[in-house]
């Protein structure tokens, strides 16, 4: 008489013996097949991509060790070490003489106001505009992607000098005003990844909204915004990267009399005939890319959970 199995399991069961043997040899024989689909060269590529991110990490550790150390040493020896006849005493002397020279502090205020609004702006207007990009099919909307598609192959430089005309003309030369140009030159790349992720969602998800009696804005907050949450955040890290550290455009639009980003003000360090403060600008650097280096940290997992969504949508 064959011997009985149970088809379920309590918590603490054990698995009959039968079964266990089962599993270990299949468990044996998947970590064999995947051992044996190993790349040959997966060595070589972990070697070589190490010491590309090597490369790319040192000019940041450069600015670190560079921000510790007296000014005229800096130029002298860029790549060494500080120690006790380079460094700066008191140690964080570069970082309160920059913040102090530049005002750093209100600069970061325009800087954060500016960024966090124009992110904000970008992801609300464009994401909807994909939306109603793939669920109407019109002349309207597809000249509408084209468009938006065509800005972003548009060189900045064409347009610049008609942009800081009309923006002065519009009195959009304060922190706020500056969102609605920063709108206008980030939409084409969001509107197009929107656009991609947004032709993945079952429209019966929205039908289905629609019966239980969501209007159309109900249902792009209540159900399309939560799914495509990832590539909202994909899209605020490119934003956000771009415009926190952009020179030129602030430079072009925003009254600098009255409003400094970071970037600006750094430069502000430069003193009459060449001479440049190597340490408090070293100091602000590092004070300049901490903020996004940990928004990219903290946002890193959903780059990655939306780059595998988009994958195996559709």
């Amino acid at each position: 008489m064959a011997k009985y199995v149970p088809t379920t399991l309590q918590k603490g069961d054990e698995l009959p013996p039968e079964i266990a043997k089962l599993v270990r040899e299949s468990a044996k024989k998947k970590s064999h097949g995947d051992s044996s689909r190993k790349s040959p060269y997966s060595g070589l590529w972990t070697v070589v991509l190490s010491l590309i991110s090597v490369v790319y990490v040192i000019p940041i550790l450069l600015v670190i060790i560079n921000s510790f150390k007296r000014k005229a040493y800096i130029n002298k020896n860029p790549f060494s070490l500080p120690n006790a006849k380079t460094i700066v005493d008191p140690l964080f002397f570069n970082y309160t003489s920059g913040m102090e020279k530049i005002g750093f502090t209100s600069a970061f205020i325009n800087s954060l106001i500016i960024t966090v609004g124009s992110v904000i702006v970008i992801i609300l207007c464009t994401s909807m505009c994909g939306w109603y990009i793939t669920r109407v099919n019109s002349l309207f909307s597809k000249c509408m992607y084209y468009l938006c598609v065509f800005s972003m192959i548009v060189p900045f430089q064409m347009v610049m000098f008609t942009l800081a005309k009309t923006a002065d003309y519009l009195k959009l030369g304060n922190p706020i005003g500056i969102i609605v140009v920063y709108l206008g030159f980030g939409a084409g790349l969001a509107v197009f990844m929107f656009c991609g992720f947004a032709k993945s969602i079952p429209i019966e998800i929205e039908e289905a909204a629609m019966i239980d009696g969501c209007n159309p804005i109900q249902t792009y907050f209540q159900v399309v915004m939560p799914i495509l949450k990832p590539t909202c955040i994909s899209v605020a890290i490119l934003e956000a990267m771009w415009i926190w550290n952009d020179y030129l455009l602030p430079s072009l639009v925003l009254d600098k009399t009255k409003y400094k980003t970071v970037p600006i003000a750094i430069q502000y360090l430069k003193g009459g005939f060449g001479s440049v403060d190597m340490g408090a600008m070293m100091a602000m650097l590092v004070l300049a890319i901490i903020p996004i280096i940990i928004f990219y940290l903290v946002a890193q997992k959903y780059i990655i959970e939306g780059v595998v969504s988009g994958a195996v949508k559709g």
